[in-house]
């Protein structure tokens, strides 16, 4: 009998814990609209304007990941692989719009030079 007892207390206090432990995290723990308000004017602001921009960069991440998820690589590599191919695409248009002004600026010499003669 006094092992029965041992082990009900046991079990109901090990529920306790389990159960009680994350309630009480989840019933002390503010929300964030709680934490929000105890903001300053200042940084409520600064974080309404943020928002927008964290949202929106948060939303291409999960993008990006989905897709590097489609590929058989590991999602690291593909999103490596990802950002290379960004970067690469960067410099590339950089490229092409530091040609099209080179070749602009040396159109409006050969202008000034003809109009010079």
């Amino acid at each position: 009998m006094s092992r029965t007892v041992t082990y009900v207390k046991a079990l109901v206090g090990g529920a306790v814990l389990c159960i009680g432990g994350p309630a009480l995290v989840m019933y002390v723990s503010p929300s964030e609209e709680e934490i929000f308000k105890k903001y300053n004017p200042d940084l409520q602001k600064r974080s309404l304007a943020e928002r927008e921009q964290k949202q929106k960069d948060f939303d291409e991440f999960v993008t990006n990941l989905k897709q590097a998820s489609k590929s058989d690589k590991p999602i690291w590599a593909e999103l490596k692989a990802m950002e290379r191919r960004r970067a690469d695409s960067a410099t590339q248009q950089l490229r092409n719009e530091q040609a099209a002004l080179a070749a602009d600026a040396e159109k409006r010499r050969a202008e000034i030079r003809s109009s010079a003669k």
